[in-house]
Order: structure tokens, then C-alpha cells, then sequence
């Protein structure tokens, strides 16, 4: 009997483990964003292209046409992730130099500025001062400080620039397979285009929903809408520009000399 009361009675404070407060942020922000990139044009960008080129009525003009704006469009959009990331690395190490320079030819203005930055959060000169004369004691931290709170930059992963260039690229070619593929199954281009205008709906309405749950998840619905009318405005513009344009050899240069 007294091992039951022992097992259920109520344990004092200090045996139970401390509450530990778990903060859940949204993680890999860079790779997602390459990832929104690079599947947002690859299933609108040739989307619009194979529904432009289907009102010729083939399906293997189709296909050619869309591998090689596949190809070249992901290979476009890598190099402009590799660029864009290398950018910054560049921008990075330009300012840090700057910085460096200022923090030993003009040490003065710089504690003014780390003044100025925490003064805002309630914090006199008189409360500051410890803080600045613990960063001029170590300079390279004095650096670190003023690149992060004064210009808001941090050190970008040097490997980032090619992180983002497979990305994106892969990204696009990807999403950019999801319209081309009935194409290569059915030999009438008209019916290809309804089932690929289905396929790659659904794929942008559940792009669009997973995309707004990620950054923003009250807006979700409104999201998967959103995408979803921004490959349709482009794919229909895309068919009726080249549905309207001459069919015949020689009649749109005609046309544009009369």
C-alpha cells in the first residue's frame, strides 16, 4: 500500500525538469527562396512557351521548341543565381574593408554610430560605454559589430554562390518538365495542351499553397490563387500572340512591310 501512495504522490518542485522554451523559426530561408525562384519561372516561362507554340498544331514543334528553352533557360537562371550570390560576397568584402579602414582612422565617429544605433532601445552613452571600449579592445569584433548592426550585413557561405546556381537551375528545369510532358505522349497538340493546362494548374495551385504556407501560412489559399493567375495570364497570352500571328512562311514579314 504505502508503494502505490509513494508512486502517485504528487512530486515535490524541484524533481520535475524545468520548462525549457523552444523558439521555431523558419529555417534554409536561402534554398527555399532559390528553390521558389527557380520553380516559379520553370513551370510559367515554358507553361507559356508550349501553349504559345501549340496553336501551331504540333506537338513535335512542341517538344523541341520547349527542351530548348528548357535547357537554355535553366542553365540562364543558375548563372544568375551564381552571380547574384557572388554579388553579395563581393558587396560583403567591399564594406567590411571599409569598415576596418574607418574603425582605425576615425574611432570616434564610429562609437557615435554605435550610439546612435542603441540610443533608440533606451540605452544612454553612460550605459553604452562598456560595450564600446570592450569592442575597441578587440577590433576585428568592433568590425563585426558595425558591419551587423550599422549596414546590416553578414559574412555570406562562400559556398552559397554555387548552392544557389544548381538550385535555381534545377529548380527551373524541373518545374519547367511538368508542362512539356504530355507533349511527348500525345501526338494531337490541341488535346496535349488541355491536359498539360491541368497538370501544370494543379502543379501551381499546390506550388502556390506550399510556397505561402512556408513564408506566409495565413495567407496560403490566397497564394495557390495567386500563382495559379499569374501562369495562366501568361500562358494565354503567350497562345493568343502566336495564334495571331501569320501562319504562313513569308506572311508575317509581309504583313509588317505593308
Amino acid at each position: 500500500m504505502s508503494t502505490i501512495i509513494n508512486k502517485i504522490r504528487r512530486r515535490p518542485s524541484h524533481e520535475y525538469a524545468p520548462y525549457q522554451h523552444l523558439e521555431r523559426h523558419f529555417e534554409s530561408a536561402e534554398i527555399v527562396r532559390d528553390t521558389i525562384i527557380g520553380l516559379s519561372d520553370g513551370l510559367t516561362v515554358p507553361f507559356a512557351l508550349a501553349a504559345g507554340l501549340s496553336s501551331l498544331g504540333s506537338s513535335k514543334i512542341v517538344i523541341y521548341g520547349g527542351a530548348a528553352e528548357l535547357v537554355s533557360g535553366a542553365i540562364s537562371m543558375g548563372l544568375g543565381g551564381y552571380l547574384a550570390a557572388r554579388s553579395e560576397i563581393d558587396h560583403y568584402r567591399t564594406e567590411r574593408l571599409r569598415e576596418e579602414r574607418e574603425v582605425i582612422e576615425c574611432p570616434e565617429d564610429e562609437e557615435e554610430e554605435i550610439v546612435d544605433i542603441l540610443e533608440p532601445y533606451g540605452l544612454d552613452r553612460n550605459a553604452i560605454q562598456p560595450l564600446i571600449e570592450q569592442l575597441k579592445s578587440n577590433p576585428e569584433k568592433f568590425v563585426d559589430f558595425m558591419m551587423k548592426f550599422e549596414l546590416n550585413l553578414e559574412m555570406p557561405d562562400p559556398h552559397r554562390s554555387w548552392i544557389s546556381a544548381l538550385t535555381i537551375g534545377l529548380s527551373y528545369f524541373v518545374g519547367g518538365l511538368i508542362p512539356l510532358l504530355p507533349y511527348c505522349f500525345f501526338d494531337n497538340a490541341v488535346y496535349a495542351l488541355y491536359i498539360s493546362v491541368a497538370v501544370t494548374s494543379l502543379t501551381l495551385l499546390i506550388f502556390g499553397y506550399i510556397k505561402s504556407r512556408l513564408v506566409n501560412p495565413h495567407g496560403a489559399v490566397w497564394g495557390a490563387v495567386q500563382t495559379l493567375f499569374i501562369g495562366a495570364i501568361a500562358a494565354g497570352a503567350s497562345y493568343g500572340i502566336v495564334y495571331l500571328l501569320p501562319q504562313e512562311p513569308g506572311a508575317l514579314l509581309s504583313s509588317l512591310q505593308l
